[in-house]
Parts: C-alpha cells; sequence; structure tokens
C-alpha cells in the first residue's frame, strides 16, 4: 500500500508513525506540506519522501489521507482533485468537514472515508469514529479501518453521529485533563507535591477508564464499589452532586457537538 499524507503536523504525523509501527515501508509513505520546517521534520523523524506540492503526493499513491486543518481543505482538495482517479481512496481527518462537503470539494469523488480522531492517537490511544461514502467497498473501509487502528481504537458509525463522536472523544481529552488538573490541585491543598499530585491523578483516572473497558460493567456499577457506607468517597461524590458535576460534563459534551454541527 502506498499512502500519500496532504499535511504532516500532528495527528497526519502520528498516523505515518503509527503505520510505520505497523510494518508500512517508510518508502511508501508521501506527505505534502508547504511549510519546510514540517517537511524536514518529517523527513527526518519518519525517513518519509515529502513534497511542498500537494498534486505530486497523489500521484501514484493508493490512499490520500486529508490531514489538513479545516479551513485549509478547499484549497488542498482544489490542489489535488484533478490528479484522483476513481479507484484512490480518500481518508479525512479534518473536523466538521461532512461527506457532502468532501464530495463536493474533491469533484463528486467517489471513495471518501470521514474519520475523527482525538489527541490520545498521538500516543496509539486514540478513539476513532469513521464513516464511507456509498461507493466505498467493504475492503476499502478495513482498509482505512486499519490506518486509524494504527493510532488507537477505529469504530464505524453512521454519519449522524460524528458531531456526537466530536465531542464524546475528540473534545473530551481537554475536559478530562481538566478533571486531572483540578484533582491534582486538590491534592496538592493537601500537601502532596506538584509532581507527585499529578502522576496519583493521572494514574487514577487511566486505570478507572481501563477498568470501565476490561470488565464491561456500568460506571454507576464501579462508583458504588467504592463508594463504602458513610465513607469519604461517597462524601465527594455528595459535593459532586451538588454542583452539579454530572450535568455540567454532559452540557459541555452536547455544547461540543452543536459547535461541532456549525462548523
Amino acid at each position: 500500500m502506498k499512502a500519500a499524507f496532504i499535511g504532516c503536523g500532528n495527528m497526519g504525523g502520528a498516523i505515518i508513525q503509527g503505520l510505520i509501527s505497523k510494518g508500512i515501508a517508510p518508502e511508501n509513505i508521501i506527505a505534502a506540506d508547504p511549510m519546510e520546517a514540517s517537511r524536514k521534520r518529517a523527513e527526518e523523524q519518519y525517513g518519509i519522501r515529502t513534497t511542498a506540492v500537494n498534486a505530486e503526493a497523489v500521484k501514484g499513491s493508493d490512499i490520500v489521507v486529508l490531514a489538513v486543518k479545516p479551513y485549509i481543505a478547499p484549497k488542498a482538495c482544489d490542489e489535488i482533485c484533478t490528479e484522483l482517479e476513481d479507484e484512490q481512496l480518500v481518508l479525512s481527518i479534518m473536523a466538521g468537514k461532512r461527506m457532502k462537503d468532501l464530495e463536493e470539494m474533491l469533484g463528486g469523488h467517489p471513495k471518501i472515508v470521514r474519520a475523527m480522531p482525538n489527541t490520545p492517537c498521538l500516543i496509539g490511544e486514540g478513539m476513532i469514529g469513521y464513516c464511507a461514502s456509498s461507493g466505498v467497498t467493504a475492503e476499502e473501509k478495513e482498509t482505512a479501518a486499519g490506518i486509524l487502528r494504527a493510532v488507537g481504537l477505529a469504530e464505524e458509525i453512521p454519519e449522524k453521529l460524528m458531531d456526537a463522536v466530536t465531542s464524546v472523544s475528540g473534545s473530551s481529552p481537554a475536559f478530562v485533563f481538566m478533571l486531572i488538573e483540578a484533582m491534582a490541585d486538590g491534592a496538592v491543598l493537601e500537601g502532596m507535591p506538584r509532581d507527585m499530585a499529578m502522576r496519583f491523578a493521572a494514574q487514577a483516572v487511566k486505570g478507572s477508564a481501563a477498568l470501565v473497558l476490561a470488565t464491561g460493567k456500568h460506571p454507576g456499577e464501579l462508583k458504588d464499589m467504592v463508594c463504602s457506607p458513610g465513607g469519604t468517597t461517597i462524601e465527594g461524590v455528595r459535593v459532586l452532586e451538588e454542583n452539579a458535576f454530572r450535568g455540567t460534563v454532559m452540557q459541555a459534551v452536547m455544547e461540543a457537538a452543536e459547535k461541532s454541527s456549525l462548523l
């Protein structure tokens, strides 16, 4: 498989690194980026070929990954659409660009997969939702999913849920980082050194998430397992409930999804 990346920033770079770690030879990957510094970094870090010309990257590639910022999309798509062959698969990881937008910008190209990754992809722990246009075969969908799985978990969803994916996995790392920071701040107030507090808080979140995934139990059930009668944990839960913790988080997810629908 030969892959072309239009854009090789953080997320594009993460996928490139993931593909190489899964056995794709660097010489089968090319990245296009207008920034010389980005091209040089990609060449040195991944050992791939680069070019400043988007159309050049597309030629001879089996799959084209659109990894540019959404505002750059119209220009980038215009530069590659005349070079795209019908059999080439396009994988977009741009936020907010719907299938109809991508099809229009790419001149009606028949094979498009739209995906929404998140920042944990940078360490191979991403959660990615994807959907495909009607012209994409089952085999091609699996090819796209295989690329996404190089940096985390990937699950096919109907496009109507993409805004929800954008909020619940795309935006939520920021919410979790705020939670970790707040937990650590509380521990610092109790006298714990800052670096220690961050380690304890981050590992507690990591371990708790792993427990949900490993057991398949409802988070509420797992919460109840921690809450001893009259104990310390239920006291903390009471404070969170009094301050609308769950309702606030739900609202944050809903507002992020609404913003995604307007992009």
